[in-house]
């Protein structure tokens, strides 16, 4: 999978995209990730992206023109099956969002900042937007981390476990049940007996169980039809 991050801050993704799962996906040639930097696309001899806003108001909006440049030089290069756009009012990510995304092979994540794009830019160039959140950030950096990590982790091969991400939150509806590991007793806190069996198939009911109780306390609209 390729994936190819539009940002006027690359070297915020150093510490996130540097570490764990992402830069072992990215070392075994799992996953391709590039930065790209939508100031290296202006004309404008300061480097400028953003002016302001036809009708007056505050903040500064993301101009079209370098947008437009730099998807248009990637798209001559390979398709893309989305191109997605951070917003705070975008589809909000959720784990069936995140597993549709992870079978595709090239998307490119545009970062919004300031007041947010030109709206011609989600109008034709987008072909998908996405919230991590009812809240807003200073800008798609974050949000575009967030979804990188979020959809890697699903490619086969990433994990070491291929089991571990079918059994996430979120996967089947329902919260993850408690985990536990050694030691087993620790100041009298102890770890169920059930875990501890060897017992494979109650070990499971046993799992389930807790997965319902505990989206049913915490979570309740997980259930479907609710």
């Amino acid at each position: 999978m390729r994936i190819d991050i539009l940002t006027i801050f690359p070297a915020m993704f150093d510490g996130p995209f540097s570490h764990s799962i992402i830069r072992r996906a990215v070392e075994k040639g799992h996953a391709e990730i590039h930065l790209h930097d939508i100031r290296d696309y202006t004309e404008d001899k300061h480097r400028r992206v953003d002016d302001y806003p036809f009708g007056g108001g505050a903040g500064m909006v993301m101009m079209v023109e370098p947008v437009d440049r730099l998807i248009g030089n990637l798209r001559r290069e390979r398709d893309y099956d989305e191109v997605i756009y951070m917003s705070p009012d975008g589809q909000l990510l959720d784990q069936p969002v995140a597993n549709r995304i992870s079978s595709l092979e090239n998307i490119i994540i545009l970062c919004g900042h300031y007041k947010g794009v030109d709206e011609r830019i989600r109008e034709h160039l987008v072909t998908m937007e996405v919230s991590v959140g009812d809240y807003v950030l200073s800008g798609g950096e974050l949000p575009a981390a967030v979804l990188t990590d979020a959809v890697i982790r699903l490619i086969p091969g990433v994990l070491g476990d291929e089991t571990s991400a079918l059994s996430d939150s979120f996967q089947d509806q329902l919260l993850s049940p408690p985990v536990y590991t050694r030691p087993s007793d620790y100041k009298g806190w102890k770890v169920p007996d059930i875990l501890l069996s060897g017992h494979d198939r109650k070990i499971d009911e046993w799992r389930h169980e807790q997965a319902l109780k505990r989206t049913r306390e915490r979570r309740p609209g997980l259930f479907k039809g609710e």
